[in-house]
């Protein structure tokens, strides 16, 4: 029998029950925003032994471990290694997307049925009502009567809201700008507790408005290229993207307390905050399996700002494993070691920026999707006579205007199938497709699986496509720094590492899925697995 605390009943009505602890006292679920597997590998010498290393050599290493759906976006991350099921089921299909109902586009976890707390301002006003499965996190509540907590803690919203579930104590999230505290909504309370008042009356924040150099000598960044170079984006009113940066100075132009996420000091700052969680909550305190999701949100901001080949990227890695270490010391003293179990991912990879990878002679590129809506409407005008037939392009999914085609009597298919040509015309484009015919594939790898594993019926849009590798979407925000979101494998390939109670050591090369991770938790447990799950326990993990 696995369950949070077995009773052991004597024949003599007058003993005492006598609690038997099967199960870890606390789950620490981590999320490393934009970590690439490469990222464990490339910075591993520079690791110290407490952190990464640690898990590495006292746990369990999935080393061919992959999301099995596309779009790899941030939000469709979370709901997916939590819930055990891709957006097909849970229905997270992005960050943002366009919603077919209320035509017009909606924030993965935006809610303004509940009010902000912590904060006047809307950055409060959040749910996870959009995610319509339960999580490895809710399972445990609904098995443990309510009894163990969660709780959930990013510098982003949706890094804190999805992973904790419909059924969190609590999930925080930082509001920088010049406020630099943690919020949370009404949907989990009416007032913050006293230790994050306490927390941010202390004004942690203000401490890490300081010079940002490198831990180590730069010139032992050979992991790394040159810190000079034209793939970065830097901050305002700093006229290169090299180090040192004075981040009290540059907080001016650059939003205020915000300037903290685009830098490793995010993460600190997360660390500090979790560290505080554990002890304000009084997390792993008894026999009954409390869950703590951690997503450390400012790798994916140094990520997209400076690329996946900067030294800036780099030093974030480096101060991120030395936060780990200090998060585990925390739980040996406060949990106890053998009583915690920690699992370690990202919620999607990225690649090298389409112009540093055309300097070393690969393909890449980038595609305008307000010039193809532009030209699609252009197009299906001068065949149809009738104007804007594309209504959006959103998460390189095409949504048609579905009233005027009923409206003007249009056929649908010939509709798709004018749209279908002319996008296979351009040179960025792999492959299109429409939505009823990828709903129907029985792939089971290639890009059509991803597909079908990423598209929802209700909300994903008409037609579908798959740009070549290393080709993004134009806009300002992404011609320098990286971005994601493709079905390639530096999007999908991320870290998974498990360790503490219930844990083996090992390494494999097995292929594993990110929807295996909730269903293995809940495994190690003996609960439900959520209630869409697809995913498969991975029983070579567990002790």
């Amino acid at each position: 029998m696995s369950c949070n605390a077995q009773k052991v009943e004597s024949s003599n009505s007058n003993d005492v029950s006598v609690s038997e602890t099967k199960n870890p006292k606390l789950i620490v679920g981590i999320v490393v925003d934009q970590m690439r597997y490469d990222y464990l590998t490339r910075f591993y010498l520079k690791y110290g032994d407490g952190g990464f290393k640690r898990m590495v050599n006292e746990g369990f290493n999935c080393k061919n471990n992959h999301f099995n759906y596309i779009p790899t976006k941030t939000a469709a991350g979370h709901a997916s290694l939590y819930t055990g099921t891709t957006p097909r089921y849970h229905g997270v299909i992005g960050n943002n997307w366009f919603d077919k109902t209320l035509n017009k586009s909606v924030y993965c976890v935006r809610d303004d049925a509940y009010q902000s707390v912590g904060t006047s301002s809307a950055d409060g006003q959040m749910s996870p009502h959009r995610m319509t499965t339960t999580t490895f996190t809710d399972e445990n509540r609904l098995f443990t009567q309510m009894r163990g907590k969660t709780i959930g803690i990013s510098i982003k919203d949706r890094g804190a809201v999805l992973p904790a579930g419909h059924t969190a104590n609590a999930a925080y999230w930082f509001r920088g700008k010049n406020e630099g505290a943690w919020i949370t909504s009404t949907f989990y309370m009416n007032a913050l507790p006293k230790w994050v008042s306490d927390f941010n009356a202390s004004a942690v924040a203000n401490n890490y408005l300081r010079t940002w150099n490198t831990l180590y000598p730069i010139d032992t960044y050979t992991e790394s290229g040159d810190d000079l170079n034209n793939f970065e984006d830097g901050f305002k009113s700093k006229s290169t993207a090299t180090f040192p940066y004075d981040l009290k100075e540059l907080s001016k132009e650059n939003g205020g307390y915000d300037i903290l996420k685009s830098t490793p000091y995010g993460n600190s700052l997360t660390t500090d905050f979790a560290i505080a969680a554990i002890e304000g909550e009084q997390l792993g305190k008894d026999d009954i399996t409390d869950v703590l999701t951690i997503s450390f949100s400012s790798t994916d901001y140094v990520g997209h700002n400076f690329g996946v080949n900067a030294k800036e990227t780099q030093d974030t890695y480096l101060r991120l494993d030395k936060d780990l270490e200090r998060l585990f010391n925390v739980l040996d003293a406060e949990v106890g070691k053998g009583n915690y179990t920690v699992f370690l991912t990202a919620d999607h990879g990225a690649p090298y920026v389409p112009a540093f990878l055309n300097s070393q002679k690969i393909p890449g590129g980038l595609l305008n999707f307000n010039d193809v809506k532009t030209d699609l409407n252009s197009l299906l005008y001068s065949k149809l006579k009738v104007q804007d037939l594309v209504l959006k392009i959103s998460n390189e999914q095409v949504f048609l205007n579905h009233k005027i085609i009923e409206k003007s009597n249009l056929d649908i298919n010939s509709i798709e199938n004018i749209i279908i040509n002319k996008l296979l015309d351009y040179d960025f484009v792999n492959k299109v497709f429409k939505g009823s015919v990828v709903n129907n594939f029985a792939f089971q790898d290639g890009a059509e699986y991803l597909l079908k594993n990423g598209y929802n019926q209700k909300r994903s849009g008409d037609i579908l496509i798959v740009m070549e590798s290393s080709v993004f979407s134009d806009g300002p925000w992404n011609k320098k720094g990286t971005d994601h979101g493709s079905g390639y494998a530096y999007d999908t390939h991320v870290p998974l590492l498990f360790f503490g109670k219930g844990i083996k050591k090992g390494h494999t090369y097995r292929k594993t899925e990110i929807t295996d991770i909730a269903p293995t938790m809940s495994a190690l447990l003996g609960i439900s697995f959520p209630n869409g799950a697809t995913g498969m326990p991975l029983g070579f993990v567990l002790d």
